[in-house]
C-alpha cells in the first residue's frame, strides 16, 4: 500500500481504517526539509484524495469511488484536519483543544450495509468535504472501539507534526522518530538547561 501524505514523513501507517485520519492528519506542512499542505490547492487535495480513496478500498474491499472536491472544500477540510490535530495534541499533554470548534465536524450520516456474509460496513454519505468528514468520522469511531484511537499521536516536535501510529510496547512514543525529532528536542532542552546554569552562576551585575 502507499499512503502519500503518510510516507513523505517516514512513519509507518495505522491500521486498518485508522490510516484515512492519519492521511488526512499528514497532509499539513511539516517536517525537515519541510514538505507542503497537501489541501493548499484543488489540484494537490484532489489528487491527494483520489489516492486515498483507491487505497482505502483496496485496504478494505470497498467499491472504488471518487469524491470530487471544489474550491470550498478546502476550507472545510483543513478545519477538520486543525480539530483533530487539537484533540490529539491536547490528548497528548501538548496543547489545548477548543470546544468551540465542535460544531465544524458536523458530517452527513452513514449508511451501515450488510454483505451476504453478514459484513457490515460502514458506508460515508454526502459529497465534497463533507462526505470525508463522514468517513473519517466514522474511522475515528471505530478505532475508538477497536481500542487503537489512543496510538495515534501528533509528534511533540513543534516543527514537524507528523502524525504517528504508536507501536511502541506500553503505547508510550511521544515523537515519530526518536533519533531525530527526540534528539533535536533534547538537545535544545539540554543547551536552555546548560545556559539558564551558567547564568545562575554567573549572575549579570547591575
Amino acid at each position: 500500500m502507499s499512503w502519500s501524505a503518510t510516507e513523505r514523513f517516514e512513519v509507518r501507517p495505522a491500521p486498518g481504517g485508522l490510516v484515512v485520519v492519519q492521511e488526512l492528519l499528514n497532509t499539513s506542512a511539516g517536517g525537515r526539509p519541510r514538505k507542503p499542505d497537501l489541501l493548499d490547492t484543488l489540484d494537490s487535495a484532489q489528487g491527494w484524495l483520489d489516492r486515498v480513496l483507491d487505497e482505502w478500498a483496496a485496504a478494505s474491499g470497498r467499491t472504488r469511488e471518487r469524491v470530487a472536491l471544489i474550491d470550498r472544500d478546502l476550507d472545510e477540510l483543513k478545519r477538520l484536519r486543525t480539530r483533530l490535530r487539537q484533540a490529539l495534541a491536547a490528548r497528548g499533554g501538548n496543547g489545548a483543544a477548543d470546544e468551540a470548534e465542535d460544531a465544524l465536524l458536523a458530517a452527513e450520516p452513514v449508511t451501515l450495509r450488510m454483505a451476504a456474509d453478514s459484513t457490515v460496513t460502514v458506508e460515508p454519505q454526502g459529497d465534497g468535504a463533507r462526505r470525508v468528514t463522514s468517513a473519517v468520522l466514522a474511522e475515528c469511531l471505530l478505532s475508538q472501539t477497536l481500542g487503537t484511537w489512543q496510538r495515534l499521536k501528533i509528534c511533540r516536535h513543534d516543527r514537524c507534526g507528523a502524525a504517528f501510529y504508536d507501536h511502541s510496547r506500553n503505547s508510550s512514543a511521544v515523537w515519530h522518530d526518536a533519533r531525530t525529532c527526540g534528539n533535536t528536542v533534547n538537545l535544545r532542552a539540554s543547551r536552555e538547561r546548560r545556559r539558564a546554569h551558567q547564568e545562575s552562576e554567573h549572575p549579570v551585575r547591575p
